[in-house]
C-alpha cells in the first residue's frame, strides 16, 4: 500500500521505517525541515536501536527507496491511508492537550478535500476514549465536507512501543489492535498490517475506536501500577531487612503475576506512563470517579526519588560537596529524559546545596536543557572522581560494570536506585529496596 505518516517523533519515525520494511511505500510528513532532511539522508532523528539501519536501507527522497519525508501535506494525496502520530502532551491538570492533534487533523482534512478517492485516516497517537469519534472525525468531516464511513474511513491503532526497543516491538508485537467504526476502514487497516501479522502470527484484536483507545490506557496504567506495587513491596522489604529482588524472583514464577516489571527501584518515567496515567485519572474525574488505585500508584512513584535521597542523607551531608548522578535517561537504550527520575533527584540535590556532576552515555545534551548549570562528565570515572556520594539512576551497562572507579571518590557512598552495582568492600553501598 501507499501510506503516509504525519509526525516524525519516536512513534512516527519508527512506524514509517517499519512500514517500509514490510514492503509499503511510505511518506513521512513533518513540519520540521531538519528532521525531514535527516530522514531523507537515512539518518535517525532520535536514538532508537535498529532505526538507523532501517532508514539507511529504505529512506531517501530520490525515489529509490520505499520511504521519503517531506513538509508538504499534499504528499498524502498519493497515499491510501494516513497515520496520525502527533504529540498529545499534558495540561497543567494532567488532562490531555489535543491542540496539536486538532491542528493536524484540520490540515489533513483540508488536504483530503482535494481527493476524490477513498482514504482512511488512522489515529495512532494516544488519546482519551471518544477522541477519535467525537473530536478528530468531526474535524475531518468539516474540513473535507464529506462523511466518515461513506466518503472516507477513520480508524484507531494504538501503539505499544517501548523506547529503546520500539523497532523490535513493532516487528514482533504481542498484539495488534485495530479499532474502526466502519468495515472499509477496518479492511484498509488489515491491508496495512496483514504482512506483519502473517510473518509473526501476532494476535489481532478487532474492536471499535473508543475501545481501542481505552486498551492503550488500560495497558499502560496496569503496567505503571504493577511497577508501583513492587516498589511499595520493595520499600517494605527494605525496612524489614529483606531483599526485594529475591522476593520478586519467587512471585514472578506465579503465572498469574509474571516476572516482567518486577524490578523494584526508582520507578517509572518517560513519555508514556506519567502522561497516560495522568490523562486517564483526569478523564475519570470528569465523570466523578476517583481512580484511587492509579492515584496511589502515582504517589508511590513520586516518592521513590525522595527515598533515594533520604538514604544518601543517612550517610553524608552533601552541602557544598560533589555528588555524582549516574544515568540521566529515563531508561537505558534511549536519550529521552522526559519525566526521568534523574530530574527530581537533581532537584533534590540542588535543594541540599550539592555540587552536581552528571553522566549519561547519550542523554546528557537533552538533560542540559533542563539543568544547564550543573556539570556534565565525559565518563562515569570522571563523575566519580572526588565525589562524596554517587546516585545510580539509570542502569546502563557501562554503569553496572563500574568497580575500581569508586576508589577515586572522596567518600565512597553509593546509593543504587536500579540494583545495577554490586556490593563490595571499600564502598558504603545502599540499595533502594534491597
Amino acid at each position: 500500500m501507499h501510506l503516509s505518516v504525519v509526525g516524525s517523533g519516536y512513534v512516527g519515525t519508527t512506524i514509517a521505517a517499519c512500514f517500509a520494511d514490510l514492503g509499503h511505500d511510505v511518506v513521512n510528513i513533518d513540519i520540521d525541515q531538519n528532521i525531514v532532511d535527516a530522514i531523507n539522508a537515512g539518518e535517525a532523528p532520535i536514538h532508537e536501536d535498529g532505526l538507523p539501519e532501517l532508514l539507511k536501507e529504505h529512506a531517501g527522497d530520490d525515489g529509490t527507496g520505499r520511504l521519503r519525508a517531506t513538509t508538504d501535506y499534499a504528499a498524502l494525496l498519493d497515499t491510501d491511508a494516513t497515520f496520525l502520530c502527533l504529540p498529545t502532551p499534558q495540561n497543567d491538570d494532567g488532562s490531555i492537550d489535543l491542540s496539536i492533534m486538532e491542528a493536524g487533523a484540520a490540515q489533513l482534512g483540508a488536504t483530503l478535500a482535494d481527493k476524490d478517492d477513498w482514504h482512511t485516516v488512522v489515529v495512532k497517537s494516544t488519546v482519551i476514549p471518544g477522541t477519535t469519534e467525537d473530536t478528530i472525525t468531526p474535524i475531518l468531516e468539516t474540513e473535507t465536507e464529506q462523511s466518515a464511513g461513506e466518503d472516507f474511513g477513520v480508524g484507531m491503532n494504538p501503539e505499544f512501543l517501548r523506547e529503546g526497543t520500539a523497532v523490535h516491538d513493532f516487528l514482533d508485537p504481542d498484539k495488534v489492535v485495530l479499532g474502526a467504526d466502519d468495515e472499509h476502514a477496518l479492511s484498509d487497516m488489515h491491508d496495512v498490517f496483514d504482512p506483519l501479522i502473517d510473518q509473526t502470527d501476532a494476535p489481532v484484536v478487532e474492536t471499535d475506536t473508543r475501545t481501542a483507545e481505552m486498551i492503550k490506557y488500560a495497558n499502560n496504567s496496569f503496567l505503571a501500577a504493577k511497577v508501583s506495587l513492587i516498589n511499595d513491596i520493595g520499600n517494605i522489604c527494605k525496612e524489614l531487612g529483606v531483599d526485594a529482588y529475591e522476593v520478586a524472583d519467587a512471585i514472578g514464577l506465579d503465572d498469574r503475576i509474571g516476572a516482567q516489571f518486577l524490578r523494584s527501584g526508582l520507578g517509572w518515567g518517560g513519555s508514556c506512563f506519567p502522561k497516560d496515567t495522568a490523562a486517564i485519572r483526569a478523564a475519570a474525574r470528569q465523570y466523578d470517579y476517583e481512580p484511587r488505585m492509579l492515584d496511589a500508584a502515582t504517589e508511590v512513584n513520586d516518592e521513590q526519588p525522595k527515598r533515594l535521597l533520604s538514604f544518601m542523607d543517612d550517610h553524608v551531608d552533601v552541602t557544598n560537596k560533589r555528588v555524582a548522578v549516574l544515568g540521566l535517561a529515563f531508561k537505558p537504550g534511549t536519550d529521552d529524559v522526559r519525566n526521568s527520575r534523574a530530574i527530581p533527584v537533581i532537584e533534590g540535590l540542588q535543594q541540599r546545596g550539592a555540587e552536581i556532576v552528571a553522566y549519561d552515555p547519550i542523554a546528557a545534551e537533552n538533560m542540559r536543557e533542563h539543568f544547564p548549570d550543573i556539570q556534565y562528565a565525559e565518563s562515569p570515572a570522571a563523575a566519580l572522581d572526588g565525589a562524596s556520594a554517587a546516585l545510580v539512576v539509570t542502569d546502563w551497562e557501562e554503569i553496572a560494570l563500574l568497580d575500581e572507579e569508586f576508589d577515586a571518590m572522596a567518600t565512597p557512598v553509593v546509593v543504587d536506585g536500579r540494583r545495577a552495582i554490586d556490593r563490595r568492600d571499600g564502598i558504603v553501598y545502599e540499595g533502594l529496596t534491597w
